[in-house]
């Protein structure tokens, strides 16, 4: 029966972070237009609900109800699979990240996370690494030279950001001892990793603009020349599923990865301690400062080109990955 009871939870809990995450990214639609509404001078979504609020349904509602057109020609086990192979894994993240302190309701304990592994932290990059099969077969798939050539400069551009990511993220795990993010956190209480991190820092920002396709590293897609990209032959809700795994589910969860490895996770900002805000609040408004970071840039920058990607990987980003944990390995034998 306490096997049952184990079982039951993890799936309550499980069900109740898909649902806050579909809405959650739902509404993180909205707020980007707005937001980029607001950069380019013009409104954004007005009319559908006070200032647009209700867009996201409408819009939701509009991607479930067109009609799903597939292509002749194409793999159509690959082409389906595809869609879900870029959107599963960044959901699967959530299952290892820690969203606060454990608090009490009406008698009940609440952990606001499914499961606290102690290699949390590789699963969660394994988890990320098996989304970039999602936009190769959905360019091989699509029988169509545009997707096959977005999907190809994805891989490209992964190749050399996710090596410089997974080490950026070595120097907080050497000060920490400890791949579980849930004992990152805790062994943040006195200073934030941010301090001798700054340079891995850095390079984690860069790699999540290239992961997650976002401008100026967003070639995979390229509409001035690629049309749409490796989802060019997507349609109705096939389609719809990658711009939300990319540009909203897998920022949210790499940008809550980052402020658990260098800025404390739910700690308090320092000097703030003092206020009665709950552990999970201090969390989200930490990600989401960072989210819309990423939106400012996005909407900021021009694209570069893809020689220019994959030579900053190599022979910036990486060579200061090392250089981080150069300087993170003193920082451990000089000050522990």
């Amino acid at each position: 029966m306490e096997l049952l009871g184990v079982i039951v939870g993890i799936s309550i809990k499980a069900l109740i972070f898909i649902i806050g995450m579909f809405l959650g990214a739902a509404y993180l639609t909205w707020i980007e237009r707005k937001f980029a509404g607001h950069i380019q001078q013009r409104p954004g979504p007005l009319h559908v609900g006070y200032h647009g609020l209700l867009q996201p349904i409408a819009d939701a509602l509009k991607v479930l109800t067109k009609e799903d057109l597939v292509p002749d020609g194409v793999d159509k086990f690959l082409f389906y699979l595809a869609s879900l192979m870029a959107f599963v894994p960044a959901i699967m993240i959530l299952a290892v990240v820690p969203f606060g302190e454990g608090f009490n309701l009406f008698g009940f304990e609440i952990k606001p996370y499914i499961t606290d592994l102690n290699i949390a932290l590789i699963l969660a990059l394994a988890f990320g690494s098996i989304s970039i099969y999602g936009v190769i077969f959905a360019g091989w798939a699509s029988n169509s030279k545009y997707p096959m050539i977005g999907g190809l400069r994805k891989a490209a551009v992964l190749i050399g950001y996710e090596v410089a990511l997974g080490f950026a993220m070595v120097g907080p795990v050497m000060q920490a001892g400890s791949f579980s993010l849930k004992e990152i956190v805790e062994a943040q209480s006195s200073y934030w990793f941010i301090i001798p991190n700054i340079l891995g820092f850095v390079v984690i920002l860069f790699a999540i603009l290239a992961e997650t396709g976002r401008t100026p590293f967003d070639v995979q897609e390229a509409e001035a020349e690629l049309v749409s990209g490796y989802n060019t032959e997507y349609t109705a809700m096939k389609f719809g599923l990658f711009p939300l795994a990319e540009w909203y589910v897998a920022t949210f969860v790499l940008s809550a990865i980052t402020v658990i490895l260098f800025f404390g996770g739910w700690q308090p900002f320092p000097l703030l301690g003092w206020l009665p805000i709950p552990s999970i609040v201090w969390f989200f408004i930490k990600v989401f400062a960072l989210f819309m970071f990423f939106l400012w840039v996005h909407w900021t920058l021009p694209r570069y080109r893809v020689d220019q990607i994959t030579e900053l990987a190599w022979k910036i980003m990486l060579p200061l990955a090392l250089a981080n944990i150069f300087i993170v390995a003193l920082w451990v034998i000089v000050i522990g």
